[in-house]
């Protein structure tokens, strides 16, 4: 069996979160032969894999949503695109956000030799854009409207033409342009296809929209809606749905998805490797707070860093460690450093991208002020660890911190987002209470133990690997999948 990966703007580029997540799901399965098809900005990130891949990787494909116009090299005339009346009819049915006929759009971009360029400057798309715009937004100005259009639909024509790998399931790990990708090699090859979402593609992207400079006024709803398109086409398309918890479930079936494909499917963690860990040594004096975060704008470090500097004005023994990667948007790393020295903190150390079994042990707790989550796997490693947390109220911190479905009581303490006051508090609240500490990191321990390890996650997916698999006539690989015979073939 060979499943195809298909993942947006992580694996194997981006560490922790999803990508960590898909490393996992590969090791779990050594059986199953695994490619990658991923979805980057463009070609200046190709082959930058910060992941080792495990053996049973043997290929890695790319897509990219900003790239070249190869085709028009190779045309004698420029701008002499002509669509058929079938293929106008499903240009103008996605424009237009009627009943899309994405099967024609599947064929019109994989079947023919067309310059993206020339159909967005071209008169087809020109006319049905003037239909739109005409019939919903005449109170803008047309040449704005116009390009913002295009700029939406390139992304989507470039994933359009993409050469997809052959593969007997599709695991896509979003919907978006990974959902696309898979409903369009389902169409190709009678495949089956699985969506698995962590955080709801579609929301996120409407928070980013919402907060985005770029775009502004109904140019943001025009995005959105674009954005559910795509979702839509995957929940349709595939044969299974994922999501991490209850709500998420409910989010799908608000936005389009049928509610008896969806299966919710906790994360896993190996609890065990997080056993015997380091200790914090009896003459630190210091509360050791950890952060196993990437330094980004999504992770709100600068609430972070203004909350703990708050609190060291009430507890001054107590550090901050900040671990993890800060070259993945290195302006926003460089104001969390200029923000620690214009705030006059002392205690706060960024280690960067570290192994966190040499420091998950000699933490007192650890903190997440993202605004933006799924089932954050820090939580569930600080837990595997005995540290209570405090978390942010986003994704299913609530669900990790008070439980869903258990009786392991509270591991922690959750704030609202960007909520400096209340960060600050809880902070002071944890680090001035070793009792509470104790007991909150004990019902952490309880809480993974009992339904957030890697052997569940894995008996979960193997078991929709095999249904899906079984609707295919593919067959589950008994012996562990051999890289030298499959390179000597």
């Amino acid at each position: 069996m060979k499943i195809c990966l298909v993942a947006e703007g992580c694996y194997p580029y981006v560490v922790g979160g999803v990508s960590g997540w898909i490393q996992s799901m590969i090791k779990s399965f050594p059986n199953v032969e695994f490619i990658i098809l991923a979805i980057v900005a463009n070609r200046s990130q190709r082959g930058k894999f910060v992941y080792d891949l495990p053996d049973n990787v043997t290929e890695v494909y790319e897509a990219y949503l900003d790239d070249f116009d190869w085709e028009r090299k190779q045309r004698r005339e420029k701008g002499k695109i002509q669509l058929n009346e079938k293929q106008h009819k499903a240009l103008r049915s996605i424009i237009l956000n009627q009943e899309i006929d994405w099967d024609t759009l599947f064929d019109m971009f994989q079947s023919e030799k067309m310059s993206i360029d020339d159909l967005l400057m071209g008169p087809d798309f020109f006319n049905i854009v003037r239909e739109s715009y005409n019939a919903k937004y005449s109170q803008m100005v047309f040449s704005d409207f116009l390009w913002t259009v295009r700029s939406i639909y390139l992304p989507l024509f470039l994933i359009l033409q993409t050469k997809i790998p052959k593969a007997d399931i599709y695991h896509c790990v979003a919907t978006g342009y990974a959902g696309v990708l898979g409903s369009m090699a389902k169409k190709y090859y009678g495949c089956g296809l699985m969506i698995s979402e962590h955080g709801i593609y579609t929301r996120e992207r409407e928070e980013e929209l919402l907060k985005a400079t770029w775009v502004g006024g109904v140019y943001k709803n025009i995005w959105i809606e674009q954005f559910r398109k795509m979702s839509k086409l995957a929940y349709d398309r595939a044969d299974v749905v994922t999501c991490l918890f209850g709500h998420a479930k409910e989010l799908q079936i608000g936005l389009g998805c049928p509610e008896d494909k969806i299966r919710i499917t906790p994360n896993g963690i190996d609890a065990g490797r997080l056993d015997d860990l380091p200790q914090k040594l009896p003459s630190d004096e210091f509360i050791n707070i950890g952060a196993i975060l990437r330094v980004t704008p999504i992770k709100d470090v600068k609430t972070m860093i203004r909350a703990f500097g708050f609190a060291k004005q009430k507890v001054d023994k107590i550090r901050l460690w900040i671990m993890g990667p800060c070259d993945e948007d290195k302006e926003y790393a460089q104001e969390c450093l200029d923000l620690v020295e214009q705030m006059g903190i002392s205690g706060i150390f960024f280690t960067g991208r570290v192994d966190i079994r040499e420091y998950l042990g000699r933490m007192d707790f650890t903190i997440l002020t993202s605004i933006s989550e799924g089932q954050p796997l820090t939580i569930l490693e600080s837990y595997a660890a005995h540290k209570p947390v405090i978390a942010t109220d986003v994704g299913n911190c609530r669900g990790l911190i008070y439980g869903e479905e258990d009786d392991c009581g509270t591991a922690g303490i959750l704030t609202h987002i960007m909520n400096v006051t209340e960060i600050s508090n809880a902070i002071v609240e944890l680090a001035t209470s070793p009792s509470k500490r104790q007991e909150m990191g004990e019902c952490g321990y309880n809480r993974v133990m009992k339904g957030y390890q890697i052997h569940q996650m894995k008996q979960t997916y193997l078991e929709l690997y095999q249904k899906v698999g079984a609707q295919y006539n593919c067959t589950w690989p008994e012996e562990p999948f051999d890289i030298r015979k499959h390179r000597e073939k």
